[in-house]
């Protein structure tokens, strides 16, 4: 089985996805299945279906989340240090054709978010700079075409 990297704070999310979906979404579903069941026929009852493919998602994610769980290998970021990119780092990239900055820092997949600075540890741009330096420039690929970035910094939270 392959293990699932991920950071403390990501583990926490995810068991608290879990609770969430098992102790309130579940019995909210559970409810509007009965009251559905209550009007009659069922074949013709839209507010019953809508219920059963909620049940169907929920039930998907809990697994889901729960396999992931399983597999968790968790890497405590605060313990790392070094000016090499690796998981769980934060780091500041300068855009060679623009000069922006960016900081990401490299976490699993489940946490990945960009719009909060994450990125997965398997997007094209975590690849690219995982075992690289402060000072190293990368070429990356994207769906735009090739970008170049200078590795700014490496920093640890």
């Amino acid at each position: 089985m392959e293990k699932v990297p991920m950071t403390g704070a990501g583990h926490a999310a995810m068991l608290s996805e879990i609770k969430h979906l098992k102790s309130v979404e579940r019995p909210r579903i559970i409810q509007l299945i009965e009251e559905a069941r209550s009007h009659g026929d069922l074949s013709e009852n839209a507010e019953y279906h809508a219920a059963k493919e909620q049940q169907g998602w929920i039930e998907a994610r809990v697994a889901e989340l729960e396999d992931k769980i399983s597999r968790a290998d968790i890497i405590d970021v605060s313990k790392l240090s070094g000016d090499t990119v690796k998981f769980g780092a934060k780091v500041t990239l300068i855009d060679e054709d623009t000069d922006e900055k960016a900081s990401y820092q490299i976490v699993g997949e489940f946490e990945a978010d960009v719009k909060k600075g994450k990125i997965s540890v398997s997007s094209p741009i975590a690849r690219a700079i995982i075992g690289k330096k402060t000072g190293d420039s990368v070429e990356v690929s994207t769906p735009g075409g090739g970008k170049s970035y200078e590795i700014a910094k490496v920093a640890w939270l």
